[in-house]
């Protein structure tokens, strides 16, 4: 048994995020309950090993998790708090002032040092508790959001969950946490959408024409419209200001484009303002973390053309084990009719060399090897 987690663990709503949980605390020895607003939601997540339904004689929890939208959160914090006395109160909605500011204007002032807000920064563009997953957290950043009046032993217990799910934990105030996520997942998410929505207007056969980097760059964008109109309405303010940027370089853009599509050569500057455009990008990807907290900056990627038959890439992985190289990341690229499909290999880039060499060496097609 955890350690680490208070137990038993009452988790409040079992979609993606509460189920995964609940997945993942019980793998890791932790006693969890689940309720859900809907019958039927919780007895399958029941059923896929999420918890179980607690009865009229189960114990109090000693931590709640509330895992729902952000328009709800607060209600189902504030009850959680009355009903549950002594217990430790988190919810894990990906918007944490709207949250907090919310249970102020409700809750009782001497509940409110039990609350400590959280954001398992995981997910999937499926939705619901069918596309739970236990590892859903492995490797993942794992916000702890305290406000000023927070007992500490919710630290504590939210850091130490944090671990005992395999995430990394780090703390920050509600604030700072909401201008970071309208960076690196509400903004995204506009972007994936807006640019998805422009295929409805091309033709099968153009259609036809789309490789891995349409695929990569709309992935997201099949997501659920219903909790990201409460997602981005809550974070509106920081999600407004990144925009605010983005429209101001894609006017920057157009004028350039329009000025080429008037005069090919207009020696004006708008080569240059694409070509900055381009490289600001570049940089930005470089600051991306990779999968130990370090800029990918130290990683390198090989291209392996694997054969389109089956246990072809389970035999390319177990022979970068053998050659001793770590496998820091992998994106497969396989189109339609394709005898191959590409393994993208992400590895130290010291090991690159090594790794190009040995695999050419057991037969296998490198790209520019």
């Amino acid at each position: 048994m955890s350690t680490l987690v208070p137990s038993p663990v009452r988790i409040i709503g079992t979609g993606l995020i509460g189920g995964s949980l609940g997945m993942a605390l019980r793998r890791a020895g932790v006693e969890v309950q689940v309720e859900d607003v809907s019958p039927g939601t919780a007895a399958l997540a029941v059923e896929l090993g999420a918890g179980t339904l607690p009865g009229p004689d189960a114990p109090d929890p000693a931590l709640v998790l509330v895992a729902a939208p952000p328009d709800v959160a607060a209600a189902l914090l504030d009850r959680a708090l009355r009903t549950w006395p002594e217990a430790l109160v988190a919810d894990v909605a990906s918007v944490k002032s709207t949250v907090l500011d919310g249970l102020r204007g409700r809750a009782r002032e001497e509940d409110l040092p039990r609350y400590i807000g959280a954001h398992p920064m995981a997910g999937r563009e499926i939705s619901g508790v069918i596309a739970a997953r236990a590892d859903l957290f492995q490797g993942r950043p794992f916000v702890v959001v305290p406000h000023e009046g927070t007992d500490p032993r919710a630290v504590s217990a939210l850091r130490g969950l944090a671990t005992e799910i395999g995430s990394v934990p780090t703390t920050m105030d509600a604030a700072a946490h909401d201008a970071a996520v309208a960076h690196v997942s509400h903004v995204p998410q506009v972007m994936a959408s807006l640019l998805a929505a422009t295929l409805l207007h091309p033709t099968e056969a153009a259609l036809g024409l789309a490789g891995q980097g349409l695929r990569d760059t709309t992935r997201i964008a099949d997501s659920d419209p219903r909790l990201w109109v409460e997602i981005l309405g809550a974070n509106a303010g920081a999600v407004a200001e990144v925009l605010g940027a983005v429209r101001g370089q894609m006017d920057e853009v157009l004028v350039a484009l329009e000025t080429l599509r008037g005069d090919p050569d207009p020696g004006t500057g708008s080569r240059r303002a694409l070509a900055e455009m381009v490289a600001a990008g570049n940089r930005g990807v470089r600051r991306i973390p990779g999968k130990h907290g370090g800029a990918t900056d130290a990683f390198a990627t090989v291209v392996v053309l694997v054969p389109d038959r089956p246990g072809e890439l389970a035999r390319l992985l177990t022979e970068i084990g053998q050659i001793g190289v770590n496998l820091e990341d992998l994106r497969l690229e396989h189109e339609l009719g394709r005898e191959v499909g590409l393994a993208h290999v992400a590895i130290d880039a010291a090991r690159e060399d090594l790794l190009t060499r040995e695999l050419a060496a057991r037969g296998w097609r490198v790209a520019d090897a």
